[in-house]
């Protein structure tokens, strides 16, 4: 029961945690605005005068503030710090982070806009009475870290009162992600939930809910049994009780957990490590089903349940594990449907609604894009009953389920009218370049390749290669002094992992007359003498670290952060072929408002003729596939088809004619203006285009330009950049940017364990 996707086999450190809050400016989220604001007149009707007119209408009609305002996909992320994560009550202020991580995961997952919003009260009255009164800004209402049982009063009146959804996530997000892995779960065990004997531990917030659920999906009361830290909640029982734990209170002679999990079919955990044995595994009926979502570790691991009863299904709340039980599966998607609906509430039968088209999504073939993400070939079965966080079917998926429950039900202002045009509205809001990076991540994750980091003198260099290691991506390999990476490590708050990585110094390396040996026999003819290639390998750890790379002694390489990219590249020629005529290719991706576009080339060719223009065409597209892309490529010029006419234009249109020549197998075209490769609309003026749809790889006239491009995106528009990616080269070889942070540091360090740049 968790909103994480980090493995949890990934190390996060206090510094790293800190300093991805605090950099490139403190906290995880900013307002910017969706309409235009350079002029005059942009500023007259964005405020005064012209914001009396959408006033006014909306005074007359208040239904028109969804048409007019933001409130329509806008939803505030409320808590008061009483049960933080697994922390507990650390007040309001300390909740902020995990507030603002909420408001991410909406927008992330769902394209909704979220403001976290922190109480600093425990006075339930006061709680409800404050989110009344903002009820007119938002669209929905998320409580989060709310202890209970005030979170029960909280969510209950907050519902009476308002006129929009209230949600509380702890309840019954888990609640909804649970109902779906085990409708999914009883498929394969061919049990119905009607028949299925259940027994829930923990009787807090999530498994209350999580029981009611299920009981409005079918399952009867008589046969559901809840447990807490007192043991067994029977009709009867006075201590430690409530209202909301009497209501499911059993007729039954059972007292304790173990008692209760005898011949039980299904078991339900959101309470603590260790509180499930094998011994109360083993009695249970044939083709159990456990949920052990305590977090951060289970009430009894996967490994402990199998060992006892094979024929056991099996999910946790955690991402080493498989059928992870996820919140971020629920909300964000929850809240997008009724949203979309201007919704009154969020009831029980959108909730199950969500939680069937979960179910149906997880029995449908996985998309090829989500197994390269995983690193695995995903299959409806025992170990996949849950769909993943990073399927991209999700946002297209559930929300429509959810939106139809909400209609049927009568809790939508604004019914859909046109569910297809809904179902493209909402895959147009799919963010594709997260689940690249999730890719790029996991295949590199299943490589567990030795990374050679270049510059271990490097501060960011040795962060990365911490976190490479740490992240559970393989062995970092540091070339630096042993003492100098020490002291650099300790000043950067993680002196402890000095002895984590392996630091190769050139200067005493066991190797040095293998690779001095190779290096002189391939320079000797280029007036490098014995003595000459003996400095290059002890002083230049670009040449050293290719060496390492070279000869096996490590996967992959990752360099460049701290010298400009032509020298790098000019000292790894010295060791491996790199040169433009050995084929080697620099392509960049730009990630942008959810696109992505691959720039070439933007690292070896000074100034390509229409033979090289084809090549980068032809890596680009094989980079562009690596990515999970199907590619489109423009070969761009300030000409289109022929007009203006121009030398310059010209090599642009024969680089086309020369893969017409090779029967390339990838759409390309051109040339042509920037606009017309991506816009649709002024494509559409040339009827007779190969391309299909926006180009997504793009090959410029030279260097130069490529480089004008790619940094006016980065700082015009603030894209995300990751490259140049090598591509074309012997060896997984990466060179990173000098200005490059950590994170662009490990995403080059993927890319190179992935092999993604490597020759075909």
């Amino acid at each position: 029961m968790t909103d994480s996707n980090a493995p949890r086999t990934s190390r996060i450190t206090a510094e790293e945690a800190l300093a991805y809050h605090l950099e490139p400016r403190p906290g995880k989220i900013d307002v910017v605005p969706s309409t235009p604001m350079a002029t005059q007149r942009d500023l007259s009707l964005a405020y005064s005068p012209g914001v009396a007119v959408p006033v006014e209408a909306i005074a007359a009609r208040p239904e028109l503030a969804y048409d007019y305002t933001t409130k329509g996909n806008l939803v505030a992320v409320i808590s008061n710090g009483t049960a933080i994560l697994g922390l507990g009550n650390l007040g309001a202020l300390a909740s902020k982070p995990v507030m603002e991580g909420k408001a991410v995961l909406f927008k992330r997952f769902a394209d909704v806009n979220a403001i976290d919003i922190e109480l600093d009260t425990e006075d339930p009255d006061e709680i409800i009475q404050a989110v009344r009164l903002m009820g007119p800004t938002f669209g929905g209402i998320n409580l989060e870290d709310i202890k209970a049982p005030e979170c029960f009063i909280i969510e209950s009146r907050l519902k009476e009162l308002m006129d929009i959804p209230v949600f509380h996530d702890d309840q019954h997000g888990t609640a909804v992600i649970c109902a779906a892995g085990l409708l999914n779960a009883l498929e394969l065990s061919g049990k119905r939930i009607e028949d299925c004997r259940i027994v829930l531990n923990g009787a807090g917030a999530a498994g209350i809910a999580c029981l009611e659920l299920l009981k409005a999906m079918g399952a009867r009361h008589d046969n559901c049994i809840m447990a807490d830290t007192k043991g067994v909640i029977w009709k009867g029982r006075t201590e430690g009780m409530n209202q909301w734990k009497s209501a499911h209170a059993a007729d039954t002679d059972a007292r304790t957990l173990a008692d209760a999990m005898r011949g039980a079919d299904v078991f339900l955990g959101v309470s603590a490590k260790g509180a499930v044995t094998q011994a109360m595994v083993q009695s249970m009926a044939p083709n159990p089903v456990i949920f052990a979502m305590a977090n951060p570790d289970p009430e009894i691991t996967p490994e402990e349940a199998h060992e006892v009863r094979p024929d056991a299904i099996v999910a946790t709340g955690r991402s080493d594990y498989p059928n992870q039980v996820n919140n971020v599966l629920g909300f964000p998607y929850l809240f997008r449907g009724a949203l979309d609906i201007h919704a009154r509430a969020i009831n029980d039968e959108m909730k199950i609604a969500c939680a069937r088209a979960l179910a149906q999504l997880a029995r449908e073939d996985v998309p090829d894009e989500v197994a390269v993400a995983y690193g695995r070939k995903l299959t409806f079965g025992r170990d996949y009953i849950i769909p993943t966080p990073f399927d991209p079917r999700l946002i297209h998926v559930v929300p429509p389920a959810v939106a139809r429950a909400g209609m049927d039900t009568g809790v939508a202002r604004r019914p859909i009218i046109d569910m297809d045009a809904y179902v493209q509205s909402l895959k147009a809001r799919m963010d594709p370049t997260a689940t690249i990076m999730q890719g790029l991540h996991a295949r590199a994750r299943a490589a567990q390749a030795r990374m050679i980091f270049a510059e271990g003198d490097d501060p960011r260099i040795l962060r990365a290669a911490v976190a490479w290691q740490r992240g559970g991506m393989g062995q970092a390999l540091v070339v630096g002094r042993e003492a100098d990476v020490a002291e650099k490590l300790t000043l950067a708050g993680l002196g402890d992992a000095v002895r984590e990585l392996a630091v190769v110094n050139s200067g005493n390396t066991a190797h040095f007359g293998d690779y001095h040996d190779f290096l002189y026999r391939r320079l000797q003819r280029q007036g490098v003498d014995r003595e000459d290639a003996a400095k290059l390998v002890r002083r230049d750890r670009h040449v050293f670290a290719a060496l390492m790379l070279a000869h096996g002694h490590g996967d992959g390489l990752v360099t460049g952060a701290t010298r400009k990219a032509p020298h790098v590249l000019a000292q790894i020629g010295q060791v491996f072929d790199v040169r433009p005529q050995d084929g080697a290719v620099g392509i960049t991706a730009v990630l942008h408002r959810g696109r992505i576009v691959l720039i070439g080339d933007t690292l070896v060719h000074e100034w390509p003729e229409a033979e090289d223009l084809a090549l980068i065409a032809t890596r680009g597209a094989h980079v562009a596939r690596g990515l999970g892309l199907d590619p489109r490529v423009a070969f761009l010029s300030f000409s289109t088809f022929g007009y203006p006419v121009s030398e310059r234009a010209t090599k642009m249109a024969d680089a086309a004619r020369v893969l017409d020549r090779r029967g390339a197998d990838f759409e390309y075209e051109g040339e042509m203006t920037a606009d017309v490769a991506l816009n649709p609309d002024q494509a559409a003026k040339y009827p007779f285009s190969r391309l299909t749809g926006p180009a997504n790889v793009l090959v410029v006239p030279a260097r130069h330009s490529a480089s004008i491009s790619v940094k006016l995106m980065q700082e015009l528009a603030c894209a995300t950049v990751i490259g140049p990616i090598l591509t074309g080269v012997p060896k997984p070889i990466q060179i990173c940017a000098t200005n490059s942070t950590v994170s662009d540091i490990l995403n080059m360090a993927a890319i190179a364990a992935g092999r993604l740049g490597q020759a075909r």
